[in-house]
């Protein structure tokens, strides 16, 4: 089967996933119902009377949003992990590297502490400073590797990255040590949630998806050449770092406007660029695509097990992800040493 049509029958599967995600929870609702209630919704096509009106309640405003986000959120994550792993040339590099997570979770944290709300925005106050300052961040990272390193060499950014995490996270622990009380919402937010996201959350990532989606697919072809190394690159008339600077900020768009809008839920960008290595090969043309289906497919089915595991209680994402993601991190290290 041709990488193409593996890409095709991922997104079929992937469908089949998020109209189950929606459809299954505390009140189980037939997957066919699902799909007449989103035809109903979107096409004005005639409902039948047999289907609940409350179905078509939790459906469509409860369920279908936050299937939708969780997918949305998972496949920009593994892009972005997909194109960290290619152009760091590192197969357990991935955005939060970069430093995305900690300056995204240090402006909820300065939000959550002062109460801070701007006119106009209200409740979108803190998903919006949460992106500000994780797309800051990635932007020092790249300022102070290139003037460090003009050729911004992977382990100059890797190094970058990982220190100015660890000053960030440092701040934001401070922050939760002087503000006690609010110590529970901060610790909340960083472990991620999809619970209560409507659809205008839905509209709020599209444009920073399609906008990331967009620069990277653009640079399929120099990440092929990229993935040789920076020699083969250069030879090739290849201006690795100016490359490399504008994938990351694609990837910041990505990551960031996630981050803020879900939380902090890692391991994703890890995983999914992994398994859709084996089932496309490494050419980003399908590399991409590919991994975008599989993360979001795989952030659906976390989701649904953190809502019905301890129902009508909920279960972070991101501690789901971190149980799956953390023993897939000590596999492919070891995996790498034996090599």
């Amino acid at each position: 089967m041709s990488n193409s049509k593996r890409v095709i029958l991922g997104a079929v599967i992937s469908l089949f996933i998020i109209a189950a995600g929606a459809s299954l929870g505390s009140a189980n609702i037939s997957i066919a119902d699902t799909l007449l209630i989103t035809l109903h919704k979107v096409f004005r096509l005639p409902l039948s009377q047999e289907i609940d009106s409350r179905n078509v309640s939790i459906v469509w405003l409860l369920r279908l949003p936050r299937v939708l986000l969780a997918f949305l959120v998972g496949g920009s994550l593994a892009m972005s992990g997909a194109v960290c792993q290619s152009i760091l040339r590192n197969p357990l590099a991935s955005p939060y590297i970069l430093g995305v997570s900690s300056g995204a979770s240090l402006g909820a944290g300065i939000i959550i502490v002062s109460g801070i709300a701007i006119p106009l925005l209200g409740g979108f106050t803190l998903p919006l400073t949460g992106f500000i300052f994780g797309l800051l961040t990635v932007f020092l990272v790249a300022a102070f590797s290139s003037r460090i390193d003009r050729s911004m060499s992977n382990n100059t950014i890797i190094l970058c990255g990982m220190v100015l995490s660890l000053f960030l996270n440092a701040v934001l622990t401070m922050l939760s040590a002087i503000f006690s009380d609010d110590l529970r919402r901060i610790a909340l937010w960083q472990m991620g949630s999809f619970a209560l996201r409507g659809w205008t959350y839905v509209w709020l990532l599209l444009p920073f998806l399609v906008t990331g989606t967009a620069g990277i697919i653009f640079y399929t072809k120099e990440m092929d050449v990229l993935s040789f190394g920076d020699d083969q690159a250069k030879s090739s008339g290849v201006e690795t770092g100016s490359l490399r600077k504008k994938l990351l900020a694609f990837c910041a768009v990505l990551t960031g406007a996630s981050v803020a809008l879900s939380g902090v839920i890692g391991f994703v960008d890890l995983i999914a660029p992994h398994a859709a290595r084996r089932i496309t090969g490494s050419r980003h043309r399908h590399l991409i695509p590919m991994s975008f289906i599989l993360g979001g497919s795989l952030m659906v089915c976390t989701d649904l097990v953190a809502r019905t595991v301890v129902s009508p209680s909920e279960l972070p994402v991101g501690a789901i992800t971190a149980l799956i993601g953390a023993p897939f991190f000590a596999w492919v290290y070891f995996r790498r040493r034996k090599i």
